[in-house]
């Protein structure tokens, strides 16, 4: 998959079959739209283009609203379009003065111009420029003077999924990491870097690795234990993880950290990929180091329940 960064830099693309939009989480309702152009561009010996924006439209229209988390960083999204099949992945940069441009002039100016498109595919309730004017019904109406055809993937099979981001950030929220899985069609996962913590963790008999995210717009799921699966130099190895402020420890601030278990290499300063498999249980205060611990043996006996199919 070729990534094109800014559409100034687009090449001359043969029979391109385009879709367009943000795309967050890249899940089952997306991945209709997205195997339908692939599908589509291998009948007509073409190329599949998928164009989406970057940084999310809501982040720069609204940026004193700070509620949005999202699902994938654009380098996440880019190995899930690259799976999928996708040719080519242009990056629109989306600024105030991309969001004043009218829907006529983002056909002309990018798919016509610049993609010479040969066919867009929509999902049905997708819409484009200035105020989100554009819709399928203009395209279709207007198809044939911008010379290209227009599909819209119709509201029952994208709905039959029962899919959508805004569903997939409620499970996270409320822990419901599995159920979030069966939206994705994969686990849900988050990449980081691994930090130096207090240690706490050692002295408990359960090191961990304290992962720091550097996207603050990503999606941490709700606080508490977790079953987990983590990647390190491609290896991926069961282990839990906590999410929350470590109360029992008299913890402030929101940390991540993860005990891999059978695993003794130091990591400090490596990137590390995790994938949540479940929930285990909410983050509470304990009375005492010693009631952590044997809390900790119990979560570490329950993960390894759930992660022995892998």
């Amino acid at each position: 998959m070729v990534i094109i960064e800014g559409h100034q830099a687009i090449p001359k693309i043969p029979n391109a079959i385009v879709t367009s939009g943000t795309f967050d989480g890249v899940h089952y309702g997306h991945k209709k739209i997205l195997r339908k152009i692939v599908k589509t561009a291998q009948e007509v010996n073409g190329k599949s283009v998928v164009l989406t924006f970057w940084p999310h439209p809501r982040f720069v229209l609204f940026p004193e609203e700070k509620t949005l988390k999202l699902l994938t960083t654009f380098e996440e999204k880019a190995q899930l379009f690259k799976q999928v099949g996708i040719d080519y992945l242009i990056k629109v940069e989306f600024t105030r003065e991309f969001s004043q441009q009218s829907s006529e002039a983002f056909i002309q100016n990018m798919l016509v111009e610049k993609l010479r498109t040969r066919k867009l595919i929509i999902g049905y309730d997708h819409r484009f420029g200035k105020n989100r004017s554009g819709s399928f019904e203009y395209l279709k109406e207007n198809s044939e003077r911008f010379g290209f055809e227009v599909e819209e993937i119709p509201r029952q099979d994208i709905d039959d999924v029962g899919v959508s981001s805004t569903k997939i950030r409620q499970a996270l929220f409320h822990g419901e990491v599995d159920l979030a899985a069966e939206y994705l069609g994969r686990h849900y996962s988050l990449r980081g870097t691994v930090i130096r913590g207090k240690k706490i963790g050692t002295e408990l008999g359960f090191p961990t690795a304290n992962i720091g995210v550097e996207e603050d717009f990503k999606l941490i799921p709700k606080d508490g234990a977790y079953a987990v699966r983590v990647l390190v130099d491609e290896v991926w190895h069961k282990a839990m993880l906590n999410v929350g402020i470590r109360p029992t420890v008299g913890g402030l601030h929101r940390v991540i950290e993860t005990h891999l278990f059978d695993f003794k290499k130091e990591i400090y300063d490596r990137p590390i990929q995790i994938e949540f498999v479940k929930h285990l249980r909410d983050e509470k205060k304990f009375d005492s180091l010693e009631e952590l611990k044997t809390q900790l043996q119990k979560d570490k006996l329950s993960s390894l329940a759930v992660l022995k199919e892998y």
